[in-house]
């Protein structure tokens, strides 16, 4: 590597189906996505630097230390570094950017990041019980707090500085299940109609008022991997994706001391990765954005400076972050319909960014893209992960 390039490719990526699987362990998954991106790599796996994983846990599995349970995808990884990465919902982009700022000190030429969970194992009730250990549990009112309660909390604060959102909510369900219907990957393969989404019912029930059933992301197993290159070693791959801005911001985990609808820390990890990419909006290609909720969804268009603060809505009215639109956001299916597998999620984005950039899109293309916006959020806007990648075309 050399002292001038401190740049970093993703170069390979591998992923496993999402959804509920019953057969496989949170061993199996990671294997599995691991196993595929070193053959996507088509590299020695003794060749790799450095291990990262990210994996929330928080109880959901009795594997406290899994770490190396990688190095079980190949004998050649006997030996390698590996250190498990967390950060409550963006686990995976904090695995990602330590392979990132592993590369880029110096330390490795070549990493292999995974993201892992395996969730389905456990009741609904448990899995939320283990979701709301990423709140603030020093005061008692938000500690009491499920995270579809506290985005419940997002939507009523929003009822009433903005004006109901539930509308945009609904398109926002109704979009990201149309884009999942053509990804094999994800977990829901069901559409949805507005009215479906926009109408409490027997088979949309509220969860936490005002969110509905469609408005919640899902309890997923699942795993993906990509493989991290420095600016020398991705000379010898034939497909190279650089990520031209990684940035993390940090805010206050009691919601108590903040503007929860400012979604601060979001709009400040957006601004600064456009501006370390030398890019703009009109720039972007599409994104990958963390709907654990469509109300954030909603929240992050805003943050992204697809519209004002409190007009969200208009991205959807003007088709903007539609399959056909100027800036297509989530053509996975997002969290919302792809599925949500905590510790998977952010290296997920990155792997099937990875595969839209180099004209191998899973499912849903964005014909000619060239840049992506990828943005991976833990806990109420806490953990802020945004990230700019370009396909690098010889």
């Amino acid at each position: 590597m050399t002292q001038q390039d401190h740049s970093v490719s993703i170069v390979a990526s591998g992923h496993t189906r999402f959804g509920r699987l019953n057969d496989a362990t949170l061993e199996d998954l990671i294997v599995e996505a691991s196993r595929e991106a070193l053959d996507d790599a088509r590299v020695d796996a003794s060749d790799i630097d450095q291990i990262f994983l990210g994996h929330f846990n928080s109880g959901m599995v009795p594997d406290g230390f899994p770490a190396s349970l990688v190095l079980q995808a190949d004998p050649g990884l006997r030996f390698t570094p590996a250190s498990r990465c967390e950060n409550a919902c963006a686990s995976g982009a904090a695995a990602v950017f330590a392979g990132i700022n592993a590369i880029r000190s110096g330390a490795a030429d070549l990493v292999l990041v995974v993201g892992a969970e395996k969730m389905t194992a456990n009741s609904t009730a448990d899995v939320t019980r283990a979701l709301a250990g990423a709140g603030y549990q020093n005061d008692p009112r938000e500690a009491g707090l499920s995270f579809p309660q506290v985005f419940g909390v997002a939507a009523r604060a929003y009822q009433e500085r903005y004006g109901d959102p539930l509308a945009a909510m609904a398109r926002i369900a109704e979009k990201n299940h149309g884009n999942a219907m053509e990804n094999p990957l994800a977990q829901m393969h069901r559409p949805l109609s507005f009215d479906e989404c926009n109408t409490v019912s027997e088979q949309n029930p509220l969860i936490a008022d005002p969110l509905r059933l469609t408005d919640c992301s899902l309890i997923t197993d699942g795993a993906a991997a990509i493989v991290l290159a420095s600016a020398e070693r991705a000379r010898d791959f034939p497909r190279q994706v650089a990520i031209r801005s990684a940035v993390q911001v940090n805010d206050l985990l009691p919601m108590n001391s903040r503007d929860f609808l400012a979604f601060e820390g979001p709009r400040r990890a957006l601004s600064q990765a456009y501006q370390q990419a030398g890019v703009t909006l009109e720039d972007l290609h599409f994104a990958e954005v963390h709907d654990c909720f469509t109300i954030a969804e909603l929240l992050i268009y805003e943050a992204m400076g697809l519209a004002p603060a409190g007009q969200g809505a208009r991205a959807l009215e003007e088709g903007t972050v539609f399959a056909d639109g100027r800036l297509p956001v989530n053509l996975s299916g997002g969290l919302k319909a792809k599925g949500h597998p905590v510790g998977a999620t952010g290296v997920s984005m990155h792997a099937l960014a990875f595969r839209q950039l180099t004209g191998q899109a899973v499912g849903r293309a964005r014909a000619g893209a060239e840049t992506g916006l990828i943005f991976n959020m833990g806990g109420a806007a806490v953990a802020n992960y945004a990230s700019v990648l370009q396909a690098k075309r010889a």
